[in-house]
């Protein structure tokens, strides 16, 4: 199976990590409306950081819902607002503006 990049290239799934692979796994699992920061995956997974999610996300994210993981302020990837703002409208997704509410949008995991 392959995912696609955010930049339409594809890179092959085998060259992920396992950290990779727990990241993409996750993101598949925020509910449509929902999102997660970079860093709220990182903590939820109890490894890496934002940046280092952040570097799945634009290496390998492209297969997955990327639009459901923000920065912490709500703010979508650099680049990428026009179709995050329509992927959120689409989900229903809490907005406050041209961003996420975090307060209400934020998805906890599994265990919420």
């Amino acid at each position: 199976m392959e995912r696609l990049r955010a930049t339409g290239e594809t890179k092959a799934l085998s060259d992920s990590t396992p950290f990779a692979e727990r990241v993409l796994d996750l993101v598949e699992r925020i509910p449509p409306g929902k999102v997660m920061s970079y860093g709220d995956v990182a903590e939820y997974l109890s490894e890496g950081g934002p940046r280092q999610v952040g570097r799945v996300m634009s290496t390998w994210g492209g297969g997955v819902p990327w639009w459901r993981v923000v920065h912490s302020d709500g703010t979508p990837p650099p680049g990428h607002e026009s179709r995050c703002l329509s992927h959120w409208r689409e989900e229903g997704t809490p907005l406050r503006g041209e961003r996420a509410d975090m307060r209400h949008a934020r998805w906890h995991g599994d265990h919420q």
